[in-house]
């Protein structure tokens, strides 16, 4: 005999799997409806209408400018979402692109040391993220007060290794990577996806990537599972340093120049901004790395609509605050959703 299942036992299920199919399209959405309301606000710009013809987001040049402006945001976005997967928070990561950046060049203005002032940019990041990770991980500082210390302290680092001047090198040797490209695709872009690809295939294949997001969903369990729990963060922190040095190094080579002032401001709450809107949970454990990247596109975007459409610097900075602001309350509505179901 057939059971005639009621419409109310079927609810639950149906529920489960809208948020399932909602979860998994993330940010992508949003993405695409920003990307449409600039191009019909930038249409209007030029015509007076609300014109789709008309619109300059959708070109293919401006598409492109708008990938490069993603690229390193995404690079050092790619190392936060590493250290908040554990409940951390790395908030030194524009003062030590801008370090990074300044030690590329001046390396580079070196006799016979051009090119290895990419290398010294990427293990300068690398050192002062495992700075980071030794305080958190072995004198067990709050994370905020420690990355809170070292931006202004390394912002100190690389004013100092500059005096304050901008840092030029017109003849820099691995400036193709900011301004290159490959079939047409900027290699800035490349070595962005580049870094997604892999910090998706340690998050997502590897046992150490396991265990980062089981101690971001309960640091004690883990520890008394046998995760070695100190270990852990002091890799997430090495690793955003590793890519924030990395940032520097790609940002020397679009610039051919850095100053230890101005370079690398307020990059670490873009940064923060795409980890969350990609859906990474502020509490740590969840989240994923190609969302991410959508959340790096967004903020890209937002910058570049504002820009096409005359908003001013002062009202593109509230925006962005605003932005911040709503993707945290997002993240707390999608924790008191996943609680409810």
């Amino acid at each position: 005999m057939t059971s005639i299942q009621s419409p109310a036992a079927e609810t639950p299920q149906h529920k489960i799997a809208v948020t399932g199919a909602l979860r998994g399209l993330g940010m992508l959405p949003a993405l695409v409806l920003i990307a449409v309301l600039f191009q019909l606000l930038s249409g209007y710009v030029e015509s007076g209408s609300l014109s789709w013809a008309h619109g300059r987001v959708m070109t293919w040049n401006n598409l492109s400018v708008v990938l490069q402006q993603a690229s390193i945001n995404t690079v050092l976005a790619a190392g936060m979402t590493f250290v908040i997967l554990t409940g951390g928070i790395d908030l030194s990561v524009g003062s030590v692109l801008a370090a990074s950046a300044m030690l590329a060049l001046l390396t580079s203005l070196e006799p016979g040391w051009g090119m290895a002032g990419f290398f010294v940019a990427l293990a300068a990041g690398a050192a002062l993220g495992l700075v980071n990770g030794s305080l958190i991980a072995f004198l067990r500082l709050p994370p905020f007060i420690v990355t809170l210390g070292t931006m202004t302290s390394v912002r100190g680092l690389a004013r100092l290794f500059g005096q304050d001047n901008t840092i030029f090198n017109p003849s820099l040797p691995f400036a193709v990577l900011g301004n290159g490209t490959i079939f047409g695709v900027p290699l800035l872009v490349i070595i962005a996806l580049a870094t997604v690809v892999i910090s998706w295939l340690i998050l997502r294949r590897t046992v150490l990537g396991m265990r980062i997001y089981a101690v971001g969903g309960n640091a004690e369990a883990s520890r008394l599972a046998g995760i070695k729990v100190g270990a852990v963060t002091l890799f997430v922190y090495g690793l955003s340093g590793l890519l924030a040095g990395l940032g520097g190094a790609l940002s020397a080579a679009r610039l051919y120049a850095a100053n230890g002032m101005q370079l690398g401001q307020s990059y670490e709450l873009d940064a923060i901004a795409a980890v969350i809107l990609g859906g990474t949970s502020f509490v740590g454990g969840i989240g994923s790395i190609w969302g991410t990247l959508i959340g790096a596109l967004i903020i890209a975007v937002l910058s570049n609509g504002l820009i096409l459409i005359g908003v001013s610097d002062t009202w593109q900075f509230i925006i962005k605050g605003l932005v911040i602001i709503g993707a945290v309350a997002l993240d707390h509505l999608r924790g008191s959703a996943s609680a409810r179901t």
